[in-house]
């Protein structure tokens, strides 16, 4: 069955694309991907494969998990997503537990961002959230937008704490893209209300590495982006 997935994403794969893809998921060397192998095969095609094999049992995940290849490790977390959707809470914990045992190849800001809000953040929504807090103080990069974007499933569910509490643990974070997580995150609560995130804001703005705040207050009017951006608020 895995051979046949491969095959089929093989026959999908755009030469142009994977040449690109290193560069654009900084996978060539030096960057924070370094040595990921692509095949060029698009997210919405990656949608469809997995579609057609959201059956496979967790063992034949991990062993499309493992490949080296991206599109691969993502057609095997998109799978993940659709038997969580269909199962019951035992199971449920057992994808969850599979999960966190294989955050390492959960290594890039596509593969985190498609999965740990419908994984971790669907299970935890009614649950202790402690993980995500061991996750964001993991000093692991990957794990670490795994907690925050995790909450995305809470603040679709209008349930912000657990996003402000992490967000203010990763102010002082060194790298961009869990900068631009964070910003993403609190972007996502200020759609849903905008006293919620500018309360936050005004107590943290002036602490924010640059893209954070930018990503943040994106949706803001033109006035009041310039005002946060100067340190006026």
């Amino acid at each position: 069955m895995i051979n046949k997935i491969k095959a089929e994403l093989a026959t999908l794969g755009n030469p142009v694309k994977a040449a690109f893809l290193p560069r654009f998921f900084k996978a060539c060397p030096g960057g924070y991907a370094e040595g990921d192998i692509f095949i060029g095969v698009t997210v919405p095609e990656i949608r469809t494969v997995a579609k057609k094999y959201k059956d496979l049992s967790l063992a034949q995940i991990r062993k499309l998990l493992n490949s080296r290849v991206h599109e691969h490790r993502l057609t095997a977390l998109l799978i993940l997503t659709h038997i969580f959707l269909q199962s019951d809470e035992d199971k449920r914990n057992e994808i969850v537990q599979f999960y966190l045992n294989n955050l390492q190849y959960v290594n890039n800001w596509d593969l985190v961002d498609l999965s740990a809000d419908k994984i971790l953040g669907a299970y935890l929504i009614d649950k202790d959230k402690t993980i995500l807090y061991e996750l964001c103080d993991s000093g692991h990069l990957w794990s670490q937008r795994v907690a925050i974007m995790s909450t995305f499933f809470f603040i679709r569910n209008s349930m912000f704490d657990d996003t402000f509490r992490l967000a203010k643990r990763l102010l002082y974070h060194k790298h961009d893209l869990i900068h631009k997580a964070v910003g993403w995150m609190l972007r996502e609560i200020g759609k849903r209300d905008r006293r919620a995130e500018e309360r936050f804001l005004k107590q943290y703005y002036r602490h924010m590495p640059r893209t954070m705040l930018r990503y943040a207050i994106e949706k803001f009017d033109p006035e009041k982006r310039l005002l946060y951006l100067k340190g006026l608020v």
